[in-house]
């Protein structure tokens, strides 16, 4: 049985648990059963039933110390309540305790909308729009008695992401966070105090799939809360930016407030993209900081670049305090460049045998060159930074951790007096890791980071 810190154990002897459970559950007998290559165990599977082929997914529990909601079975049970309800998801046919399982009905469809007509975009949008209204006006009761916390008043409505992700951030964090302590006070003083009205939400919102032109279903929902139902027009903007719904947001935000009956709050929106972006950097810093094994750890420095990158950006747009500018990188050769440069060629010479492998390859040519722009800019980057906090605290560091871990001490103590000094100086040092590491796989999205249009 996994446990919420570690590796969930998916073994050959947990995967034939799997199998002989969907057989039973589904009174048939698999004859396919394909791994997803993803960073969290999932699988496509067809079962033959009565000489009728059924196909079903096959979701595991994430791997690593990641989890916000330890328990796999939370999202079955939310995903049977809107079956229920008649929101357009997939039917959970059962659940699996040890490994962590939820058998459910195979969505037909892609995430690519990039080939259809912007006429076509258009009707996808106003359906999805329609079931993401549809699910903000279900009575929360439900949800509450599958055990999700229903926050009252506005503070907690507003910051029911943020007191939930608290827990997980405080247990796993393994150095000093500037940046994120400097953004939880700033977000607990600004909280949207109008927004009374609490609705089921799916959280990570954006995740649906398309089928002939048409939606299909919703899926994913697995941080699904119940909160303040523009936390969901916030995310799915984010997610547009690097996985495109279709239609433009301006667009899809029109399609809600037909379908909602009421208008999009577009500062809430915006304030719900910084908490966002805060609880997902707060969520996978202790594992950047010290990955665990079988981490994705290519996939979470992505995240944690990106996301760095899009508090930046909506704190400077809330606050009104500019971004500062900052000179290009001088260019240079790492001092292990050679050795970098040997590892990769003995890398590409090795060769895999399944898709699992090849990803995991992958991820490791990824990680060879973030190394190497570690190694040429790393010890500039920390220096200059160190300068930095060291006039700013008007006292002198022999290294980053120290002077990081001083900053943090101040950020804990400091008032809303020091929000432009310090934004300037935090913006300025995560520029600079921007700077170096931007250039790489890893790091493109990062670049490519923009605030979801209409906010």
């Amino acid at each position: 049985m996994s446990e919420t810190t570690g590796v969930p154990e998916y073994d050959d002897a947990a995967v034939q648990r799997i199998r002989d459970f969907v057989e039973a559950t589904m009174g048939g007998k698999i004859v396919r059963m394909e791994q997803q290559v993803r960073w969290r165990p999932a699988w496509f599977a067809d079962v033959d039933v009565d000489g009728k082929i059924v196909e079903v997914h096959l979701r595991g529990d994430r791997t690593g110390d990641v989890a916000i909601f330890p328990d796999l079975k939370r999202e079955a049970d939310i995903v049977r309540v809107l079956h229920s309800q008649g929101i357009p998801v997939p039917a959970v046919h059962g659940y699996l305790a040890d490994p962590p399982c939820i058998v459910m009905q195979s969505i037909k469809g892609t995430r690519d909308l990039s080939g259809l007509s912007p006429q076509a975009q258009s009707v996808v949008g106003r359906e999805y729009m329609a079931a993401v209204a549809a699910m903000h006006k279900l009575p929360v009761a439900a949800f509450a008695e599958a055990g999700l916390a229903a926050p009252e008043g506005a503070e907690d409505i507003a910051l029911v992401g943020l007191n939930t992700y608290m827990p997980q951030y405080r247990r796993t964090k393994k150095r000093p966070e500037p940046l994120l302590e400097f953004v939880i006070q700033w977000v607990r003083r600004n909280v949207p105090k109008h927004r009374t009205q609490a609705s089921f939400i799916q959280f990570d919102s954006g995740q649906f799939l398309v089928h002939e032109q048409r939606m299909t279903q919703l899926y994913d929902f697995e941080f699904s809360m119940i909160g303040d139902p523009m936390v969901d027009l916030a995310t799915m903007g984010m997610r547009n930016t690097i996985e495109p719904l279709g239609a433009p947001m301006a667009e899809l935000f029109g399609y809600y407030a037909e379908a909602s009956g009421e208008p999009v709050d577009h500062d809430a929106v915006l304030f719900h993209v910084l908490q966002f972006s805060l609880l997902g950097t707060m969520q996978f810093t202790g594992t950047v900081a010290d990955p665990r094994p079988a981490d994705p750890h290519s996939v979470y420095l992505q995240f944690d670049l990106s996301l760095r990158r899009s508090i930046l950006l909506a704190l400077s747009k809330l606050s009104g305090l500019p971004m500062p500018e900052l000179p290009p990188l001088v260019e240079r050769t790492g001092d292990n460049a050679n050795l970098i440069r040997k590892l990769a060629d003995t890398l590409s010479g090795i060769a895999v045998r399944d898709p699992v492998a090849d990803g995991q390859k992958a991820q490791v040519v990824e990680l060879i060159e973030w190394v190497s722009r570690a190694d040429a800019y790393g010890a500039g980057m920390v220096a200059q930074n160190i300068a930095d906090v060291s006039a700013f605290l008007g006292h002198d560091f022999a290294d980053w951790a120290s002077a990081e871990t001083a900053l943090e001490e101040f950020v804990l103590t400091a008032g809303p007096d020091q929000d432009a000094a310090l934004f300037a100086l935090l913006a300025t040092t995560e520029g600079r890791r921007l700077q170096v590491f931007g250039p790489t796989s890893i790091g493109e999205a990062a670049l490519n980071v923009k605030l979801p249009q209409g906010v």
